[in-house]
């Protein structure tokens, strides 16, 4: 039996991931599902998360680190007075010598006040970041603790969804480089248990995309081929933040060509050093960056078959 034959197709496709699943094993999910030549992500969620997964395909890969440092909404849920190896369900959970009544709401939002603005946050062990050249996870698994410095995070909202004896489900509106399992269990020292750990986790948002945009496994499966593409947002969708330039055909020649082009600004000059969203004829053609002479030079540029299409 012949493999499918592999597309060139390019976009972003916002991907609700299934829970036990690694983000890994998603994107290779979705891949197959629209026989896809190339695709990536722009961020893992752990295996026992679910939620928004931004998947990029083909030439959508080029920027893909955008949203690695995008701000990120999630919904998590806290068993306090519990402690994990893993800060999840996935590891071993044991009791807290703590014991205490079940928190009222005004504890609650009373402590969730000391994590709100830049706080310092102590990564975990079971994490991907590496020591030596081998990541913490690994250490972990052999049962080594390595001394991690804590790192600036920033916490822009908390808010309280609901609370059922020591089980506590919150919204968090945070920055990038932020471990929920950690803040979990330092809540759960707050409010005097001696942690939590996290029983559910729900990635909401990243950036302006919600998970109300995003498509499951299931949805994708029933669909045909022209259904699935059409759930494909374009390329720059990842890239709204920055301001657009609209070229001529002959300045867009030049910057294909390795050469920088005059900036003529619409109404006011940006200022160097400032990237730019770069336009033909309304097609996106990748980022530009203005130098200190105030032309354009080309900083990521879209690949030459799909050039062809805009400069024939």
């Amino acid at each position: 039996m012949t493999k499918p034959k592999k597309r060139n197709i390019s976009g972003v496709l916002l991907l609700d991931k299934p829970l036990g699943v690694s983000s890994n094993k998603a994107i290779q999910i979705a891949k197959h599902l629209f026989s896809a030549a190339k695709c990536g992500h722009t961020g893992t969620l752990d295996p026992l998360a679910t939620g928004l997964l931004p998947v990029c395909f083909g030439e959508a890969t080029k920027f893909s680190s955008i949203l690695l440092g995008a701000n990120k909404t999630y919904e998590a849920t806290l068993k306090l007075g519990f402690l994990s190896t893993t800060g999840d369900s996935e590891g071993e959970i044991s009791q807290t010598s703590v014991t205490m009544p079940n928190p009222a709401l005004s504890e609650c939002e009373q402590a969730l006040k000391n994590f709100i603005g830049d706080i310092l946050q102590i990564p975990p062990m079971y994490s991907a970041l590496k020591h030596q050249g081998k990541p913490l996870y690994a250490y972990a698994r052999n049962g080594e603790v390595i001394a991690r410095p804590a790192r600036k995070i920033t916490i822009y909202g908390i808010q309280i969804r609901s609370l059922r004896q020591n089980e506590l489900h919150l919204s968090i509106q945070c920055g990038t480089g932020t471990y929920i399992r950690t803040l979990a269990e330092d809540i759960g020292k707050v409010l005097g248990y001696g942690g939590a750990y996290l029983i559910s986790l729900r990635r909401t948002a990243i950036d302006n995309f919600n998970l109300s945009q995003a498509h499951t496994v299931p949805m994708l499966e029933e669909m045909d081929a022209i259904a699935r593409d059409a759930c494909l947002l374009p390329v720059d969708c990842l890239l709204q933040a920055y301001p657009a330039v609209t070229l001529d055909d002959q300045s867009t020649l030049s910057l294909q060509q390795g050469r920088t082009i005059e900036y003529q600004p619409d109404s006011f000059a940006l200022p160097a050093g400032e990237i730019i969203r770069l336009y033909n004829r309304q097609h996106f053609i990748g980022l530009g960056e203005i130098s200190i002479q105030q032309k354009i030079m080309a900083k990521r540029l879209l690949s030459n078959v799909y050039w062809s299409t805009i400069t024939a």
